[in-house]
This record gives structure tokens, C-alpha cells and sequence, in this order.
């Protein structure tokens, strides 16, 4: 049964000019269109009131479940201009699969998958002349997000929950062309632990990791790079934003175990894609001293690290209490920028799409 998601356009739209003057720099995360998707959950309704209206505030009462017990969830995907003029999304339905995960575990309800496509879609659509041109790896950022609005104080799944999709314009992740950076080990901090939230996609995580990430800087680092353990050894997890993959003289493509780590769109993408550039994709335990031991010796070749805003990055070192150090050459490996283009000729229209990964919305 279709669960239409009915539009209400704004009266109050940004003026196209202002708009145009946005789309020429977005930045990330900095601007925001002009309608949300939203929907409302309740026991004894379930989803209900699925529209597309104006982009407005929201109004929490000052016990909603949220703000005292971090219920709630978030996902990331882009819409990407094509030459052609038409707009494409990038395997929203693995997105769609993750949120039903990430609900689980934080004993949130799940949207069915038509609804988390629909409302997403839906808003694409009202905000299309939000998606910028196709030059310069630009694209409408999507955040579809879950919470507990229930207004209580008590340790239980809220029984009033709210969903909504906002939208925003991205700009290129490397305004200046795609450089290395370099990861902090943190001997002070973990992600996640086992058993805990570090494969959903929920806030939490990311406020746990802004101690480490401020630690990183104060090392002179772009990142964090956690292990799942402290004291500065341990397997390799993720970095603060991305997962985590290596490039090998063997012709590997190793990537940490899904367990305690998120499961990245980027992350599947690439293992599926290793084959074409003459690698094998491994999933598999990775120790701190394997990685300074391959990076000593030249049997690790490249690191990089993957996710929706930036793609791909490429790691040129790694510091840590009393140690630094890197990777090859120091500078971003062929390997990944061979695939970083491909993967975005792939979602820009560029490339074949061989393995029907792109959802066309206009």
C-alpha cells in the first residue's frame, strides 16, 4: 500500500537569488532548504501525518526523551545532479536497511523501507532547484533522523516518537584538491564496546568521539583513529567519521570486521568494487602493530578512509603517544584516488552503473 508523503508547499521560500548565491558555495552543513519530510509515531496509531511541509523549528517540551536519554538515530545520503539535468540517489535502500537496524537497537520503532524511500524522494522533489549543477562534486546532502519526542522522565522506549528528513547543499569535500591527512591514535578513548551502539548510527557515538577528536588536534592531527581498546594498542575500528581501509603490496583491500564499527555505504561500495582495480577485499581483524609494522616495511602500501561526505580520503600518516608514522610516500596512493574518481564518475553519471546502485528521482 503507497504511503504518500503529501505536500504542503512553503509560502515563505528563500528568493532565488539568495538561493543561487548559497549554490555557488555551500560549504557543508551550513545552509538548509526550504521544506523537511516528517512523520509521527504513536502505539496506538503507528506512523501516521507523513507529509512534506515548510522547514520549521521544533517544539520540545523540556522532558522529551531526547534531550535526558539520547533516543534517537540519523542517516546521511546525497542526491547528485547529472549532466542531463536529472537528479540521482546513491543505494538509499542500504541507508534504508541501516536505519531499521539503528532503530532496533536504540528500541525505537522502524519505518518501514517505502516510507524511509518515499520521504526522502518526496523531498528531492519539492526542493529540487536545491540540488546543485553536476560541476565540481557538488550535491544536496539528505539527514533523515529519528527521535523520542514523548514529554516524561523515565528510563523506557518513548511511546511518542517524530521522523523528518532535512536537506542541504554540499559543496566539495576538498575545496582545494584532495590531500592526505593524518589520524591520531587515541590511547585515551574507545567508539564502542562489544555489545554497545557502534554498528547503529546514533548520536551517541558521535558525541562520545568529540573528546578524541579535540585530542587529535591538539596533536597537530585531522582525525582520530580509534582502537578497541586503550592504552595505544588493539585492533583498528574506525576513524571519528569514516571507516577504515588499507591497500596492500599483496593486492589487498583489507577493511576492520563489521562488528562494533558502523556499516558504511562507502565501505560495501568499495569492497564491491576492488575487483576492478585488481584488489581482494578482506574483512578481518587488523592490529595497531600490524599497521606500523606494514607501514615500516612497504607491505602497507595506501590507507584510506570512506564515507558519504567525503567519499574518500586518503591517509598519508598516523601519530601517537611518543610514535608518528607514514604511510608510502606520504602522499595520497593511486589506488585511492583511482577509486575515489570512480566511485564518484559512478554517482555523478559518469560511469556505467553496473551494479544498480543509482535510484533515479527526477
Amino acid at each position: 500500500m503507497s504511503r504518500a508523503f503529501s505536500l504542503f508547499r512553503t509560502t515563505d521560500p528563500v528568493p532565488e537569488e539568495e538561493r543561487r548565491t548559497i549554490l555557488a558555495a555551500p560549504g557543508f552543513g551550513k545552509f538548509f532548504t526550504d521544506h523537511m519530510a516528517s512523520a509521527t509515531w504513536t502505539p496506538a496509531e503507528g506512523w501516521h501525518d507523513r507529509k512534506v511541509s515548510a522547514l520549521v523549528p521544533y517544539s520540545l517540551h523540556p522532558s522529551a526523551a531526547v534531550l535526558h536519554y539520547a533516543q534517537e538515530i540519523f542517516e546521511g545520503l546525497k542526491a547528485y545532479r547529472h549532466a542531463d539535468g536529472s537528479v540521482w540517489l546513491f543505494r538509499p535502500e542500504f541507508n534504508a536497511r541501516r536505519f531499521t537496524r539503528s532503530a532496533e537497537r536504540l528500541a525505537l520503532p522502524v519505518l518501514p523501507e517505502e516510507d524511509f524511500l518515499t520521504s526522502v524522494e518526496e523531498l528531492v522533489r519539492a526542493d529540487e532547484a536545491w540540488v546543485p549543477g553536476s560541476a565540481d562534486e557538488k550535491s544536496l546532502y539528505l539527514r533523515p533522523f529519528m527521535f523520542a519526542s514523548e514529554a516524561f522522565l523515565g528510563v523506557r522506549p518513548a511511546e511518542r516518537i517524530a521522523y523528518s528528513v532535512i536537506a542541504s547543499p554540499a559543496g566539495p569535500y576538498f575545496a582545494g584538491g584532495v590531500t592526505g591527512i593524518t589520524l591520531w591514535v587515541s590511547s585515551n578513548y574507545t567508539r564502542a564496546g562489544r555489545g554497545g551502539t557502534g554498528a547503529a548510527k546514533c548520536g551517541g557515538n558521535y558525541a562520545s568521539s568529540l573528546a578524541a577528536q579535540i585530542e587529535s588536534r591538539k596533536n597537530g592531527c585531522d582525525q582520530v583513529l580509534f582502537l578497541d581498546d586503550t592504552g595505544g594498542e588493539g585492533d583498528l575500528e574506525e576513524s571519528g567519521t569514516m571507516n577504515l581501509c588499507l591497500v596492500t603490496s599483496a593486492g589487498e583491500l583489507v577493511t576492520p570486521a563489521l562488528g562494533n564499527i558502523l556499516d558504511g555505504v562507502t565501505r560495501d561500495s568499495i569492497l564491491a568494487l576492488a575487483g576492478e582495480f585488481g584488489l581482494t577485499p578482506v574483512q578481518r581483524s587488523i592490529t595497531l602493530s600490524e599497521l606500523r609494522t606494514g607501514a615500516a616495511d612497504g607491505t602497507i602500501t595506501e590507507v584510506f578512509a570512506a564515507g558519504t561526505a567525503a567519499v574518500i580520503t586518503p591517509i598519508v600518516g598516523f601519530k601517537g603517544e611518543g610514535y608518528e608514522f607514514t604511510i608510502g610516500n606520504g602522499a595520497p596512493g593511486k589506488q585511492t584516488l583511482a577509486i575515489r574518481e570512480h566511485m564518484l564518475d559512478i554517482q555523478y553519471g559518469r560511469a556505467e552503473d553496473v551494479h544498480g546502485w543509482m535510484r533515479r528521482v527526477l
